[in-house]
């Protein structure tokens, strides 16, 4: 059986409507997985979920996956996501913090409170609120992988997204955190940081064909990344292949930080 297997094992994925993250619920199918699909609107997450099980037929009783809309600011809506995954699929095997915002580009300076709070909340204390509500089950197991989608931008300063790279930072030090506290039970905890990646939530940085070439020519690899190009981190943060790595974070970003 191949170490990447993840057959039996349902990955749980929010932000996975589109970009890194339908990419990531995709390739964990591919290896045998049930997937949960969640994002804010339950139209996108019915779409995905339906390509993903005309893919990949059923599994047991159900589909491959299953759709459940959550607002990653509101703490109810998460248990509800919580709770409707055991539902359909009894456990949570592997947990993927990947949904995150950004609303305001420009100098630190110039973020209103609410932007800064905004960032804040969305894109730490709901994965911590997420993890506190999926961590009791794998701890009880005594097995279970956690990963958090942070980004380069926690690795290193920015004068137009400063606020996003300070939460980013912030999350690497809660898998770290969490790493110690969950390793004695044999939970891993981990991130994943990604370079620009062509997506929706990254448009503004590369839809613009001057501003891409530029972007282009920081990188080693001289090309931006696509999706699937992290979605097979997250396989490997799911599956066996990674059962001695917790706490550190995966740099995914065609060299930039090199």
């Amino acid at each position: 059986m191949s170490q990447f297997d993840l057959t039996g094992r349902t990955v749980l994925i929010t932000g996975s409507s589109r970009g890194i993250g339908k990419a990531a619920a995709i390739a964990c199918a591919e290896q045998g997985a049930t997937v949960v699909i969640s994002s804010r609107k339950q139209d996108a997450c019915d779409a995905v979920a339906a390509e993903i099980n005309q893919r990949f037929g059923t599994k047991g009783n159900g589909g491959t996956a299953i759709a459940v809309a959550a607002n990653i600011s509101d703490k109810a809506a998460l248990q509800h996501l919580v709770d409707e995954s055991r539902r359909a699929f009894g456990r949570i095997d592997c947990l993927v913090c990947n949904a995150a915002s950004n609303p305001y580009y420009g100098p630190q300076e110039g973020i209103a409170d609410e932007q800064f709070r905004k960032i804040l909340d969305n894109n730490i204390l709901s994965n911590h609120w997420l993890i506190t509500m999926v961590a009791p089950e794998m701890r009880e197991r005594k097995e279970g992988s956690i990963v958090i989608v942070s980004s380069i931008g926690g690795l290193r300063g920015s004068t137009a997204i400063g606020a996003y790279c300070i939460s980013k930072a912030a999350d690497m030090q809660l898998a770290r955190n969490l790493a110690h506290e969950y390793g004695p039970a044999g939970v891993r905890v981990n991130c994943i940081a990604p370079g620009l990646i062509k997506t929706d939530f990254a448009r503004a940085l590369w839809e613009n064909p001057e501003r891409q070439e530029e972007a282009n020519r920081r990188v080693p690899l001289r090309r931006i990344g696509e999706p699937e190009e992290i979605a097979g981190a997250v396989v490997f943060l799911a599956s066996r292949a990674s059962a001695f790595m917790t706490g550190q974070t995966m740099v995914i970003d065609g060299g930039v930080t090199i």
